[in-house]
C-alpha cells in the first residue's frame, strides 16, 4: 500500500535521488529511520525501479540525438517483432522506446556519437529488419526540457502491484 508519506518521499526523490533520510525528514513528518525503512520497502517492491544520474547537456550536447518513428508491417511474424523489441532493449543507442498509437508503432530516442554511427545503427537495427515497414527520423537540434519526473498525487495512493 502506498500512502501520503510514500507519495511525498517519491516526489522528493524524483527531484533529488541522493537526498539523505535526514534531508527528507525535514520535508516529510517522519523520522530518518522510518524514512530509511520506507525507502527500502519502495525499492524492494519495485516502486522505485532504479536511481540514475542525469548528465549535464554541457557534457552530452555533442552527441547526435534522433527521434525515430517506426512503422511495422501489419503481418510481421510475432517472433520477428519480439526479436526487434529485444534488440532495441539491448541497444545502448536506444534511450527510449515507446509503443505508440497512430501511423507509427514505435517511437525511439536514439543517441549516437555522430551521423556515421547513427546510420550504422539505423541500417543494422531498422533498415535490415523484415518487421520494419518504414521509419522516419527527426534530429534533435536543442534540448529545451528534459524532466523525467512523474508528479504523484492522491490518485496514486493505495495498492501498488508491480
Amino acid at each position: 500500500m502506498l500512502d501520503r508519506f510514500d507519495m511525498a518521499l517519491l516526489n522528493l526523490l524524483q527531484a533529488n535521488a541522493l537526498a539523505t533520510a535526514e534531508t527528507l525528514a525535514a520535508e516529510v513528518a517522519l523520522s530518518p529511520s522510518a524514512i530509511t525503512r520506507r525507502l527500502r520497502r519502495l525499492r524492494e517492491s519495485g516502486v522505485i525501479a532504479r536511481s540514475v544520474a542525469i548528465l549535464s547537456p554541457k557534457l552530452t550536447d555533442r552527441r547526435l540525438r534522433a527521434i525515430v518513428q517506426v512503422q511495422l508491417h501489419e503481418h510481421a511474424a510475432q517472433k520477428g517483432l519480439a526479436d526487434l523489441r529485444q534488440r532495441l532493449l539491448d541497444s545502448s543507442e536506444v534511450q527510449l522506446c515507446l509503443e505508440v498509437s497512430g501511423t507509427f508503432d514505435l517511437l525511439l530516442l536514439i543517441v549516437s556519437a555522430d551521423m556515421a554511427a547513427f546510420n550504422a545503427f539505423a541500417d543494422a537495427q531498422l533498415a535490415a529488419d523484415e518487421s520494419v515497414r518504414r521509419y522516419e527520423t527527426s534530429f534533435v537540434k536543442k534540448e529545451i526540457k528534459n524532466q523525467p519526473a512523474v508528479p504523484l498525487n492522491e490518485r496514486d495512493l493505495g495498492d501498488y502491484s508491480g
